[in-house]
């Protein structure tokens, strides 16, 4: 009847042999299974840096004895004792893990540097020729294979697999790229001769040149890429924006910025939102528009509707009888050329301004902080607007300027209150016979 469980009786001497063969076969199996799981967890998991690792990698052995990774913890621990009377030893027992495991590119690597270490060269070479070709889209034995023959001073050769290493992994291709560029005296012309012209490699080499102050390389390699594969990683451009801005190579910085969209309307040579047309916030990220600061209450700085010189708005400074020695409040940065003269054109008005120390616009070397040129103080009182101009020659160390409003020393406690009003702001080139005001 269907569903009902038949007992099956043994009766005949012959089903027990069986029965029991069956179950001897099965413990044997499952003895070597768990032997050698338990031997390659052995294997895997004991640092080379543990005193008991030779117990271990002997236990493991024992365990399980065909996998070659138990006789690798006991080869690798042997060449960590750097006996250099054990070198063809251990160069030995490599070979005889490439037995166990003939097609594993992975034993053929080890091979290689072993027999290298115990100055076997064409043995070392064939192996890790071996390797590369059991994994040919693998970038990990060409990596190996051309650090090889870069120690075997074969150059050419070294980098023609460096090369082929970079095409698919990033890891290897920053590394290649900075073993180039140190071999090769921080020559950009070599490193590029390793790179393709795909554009994850162009988006490597901005980055990399951006993180080794070679701005202008980056900026460069940035720019072979179209607008679309530019927008395959959006962060780039603002990582590099905030790195070369941090390492004062303004020049770079401030087209970074422009592209990621932190200053989309800034550039090199110009006060960005210099007309105050765009509202004045605190707070924002931008790199090269205007910031400020509050200051403990006793200034405050905004965007005016009311009052302006042209278009719609203005730039309104707020003294609450601010007591600071230095100002430096509001600020632009702004990139320029080096060993250059300019003029920077402004426009200023007043109302209820009193202060013993007025107000005044300066310029300093934003790369190293020191001023280089500064307008008039401003009239006390209240005035119209009034065009101010400061002319100043940029040093050979200056990629950027900063355009802040500071004041005349009058002492540690001496207050300013009033308003001023900014707007127009102008920077101009090659002017440095106009004088200023």
């Amino acid at each position: 009847m269907n569903g009902q469980i038949k007992i099956v009786r043994i009766s005949k001497p012959i089903g027990w042999f069986v029965l029991a063969a069956v179950i001897i076969c099965l413990a044997i199996f499952l003895w070597n299974a768990v032997s050698w799981h338990a031997g390659r967890i052995f294997a895997e998991e004991t640092d080379l840096n543990q005193p008991e690792t030779e117990a271990m990698a002997q236990l493991a052995i024992s365990l399980s004895p065909g996998d070659p990774m138990t006789h690798w913890l006991k080869a690798s621990e042997e060449r960590q004792e750097f006996n250099p009377d054990a070198v063809e030893g251990i160069a030995r027992s490599f070979e005889d893990i490439v037995r166990l495991a003939p097609y594993d590119h992975r034993w053929w690597i080890e091979l290689g540097r072993a027999n290298e270490h115990a100055e076997r060269m064409e043995a070392a070479e064939k192996a890790l020729l071996r390797a590369e070709s059991l994994a040919p889209s693998y970038s990990f034995p060409k990596w190996q294979l051309g650090n090889f023959y870069l120690r075997r001073g074969r150059v050419e050769e070294a980098f023609t697999k460096l090369r082929s290493a970079t095409q698919k992994n990033s890891v290897y291709r920053e590394q290649v790229f900075s073993l180039a560029w140190d071999f090769y005296g921080k020559d950009p012309e070599m490193v590029e001769r390793l790179a393709d012209d795909s554009p994850a490699v162009r988006r490597s080499l901005a980055v990399f040149y951006a993180q080794r102050g070679a701005s202008a390389d980056a900026l460069r390699n940035w720019n072979l890429l179209s607008e679309e594969e530019k927008q395959v990683e959006p962060q780039i451009p603002r990582t590099l924006a905030q790195g070369l801005h941090d390492q004062r190579k303004f020049r770079e910085a401030v087209e970074f910025s422009r592209q990621s969209g932190i200053d989309p309307t800034s550039s090199i040579e110009t006060v960005t939102n210099g007309d105050m047309e765009k509202a004045i916030t605190a707070g924002n990220d931008s790199l090269f528009g205007w910031k400020y600061h509050r200051a403990e209450g006793k200034m405050d700085v905004s965007s005016d509707n009311a009052v302006k010189r042209s278009g719609t708005r203005s730039m309104r400074v707020t003294f609450k009888n601010y007591l600071g020695v230095d100002l430096a409040n509001p600020v632009q940065l702004v990139a320029v050329q080096p060993n250059t003269s300019y003029l920077l054109r402004f426009w200023v008005r007043g109302e209820g301004l009193r202060t013993g120390g007025p107000p005044l616009i300066q310029i300093v070397n934003a790369n190293d902080d020191v001023p280089l040129a500064s307008s008039q103080p401003f009239d006390g009182g209240t005035f119209d607007w009034q065009e101010r101009t400061v002319a100043f020659v940029t040093p050979s160390n200056c990629e950027g300027i900063l355009i802040r409003t500071n004041r005349v020393y009058c002492g540690d406690t001496c207050p300013v209150s009033g308003i001023l009003w900014y707007d127009d702001f102008v920077l101009e080139r090659g002017v440095s016979n106009v004088a200023a005001e």
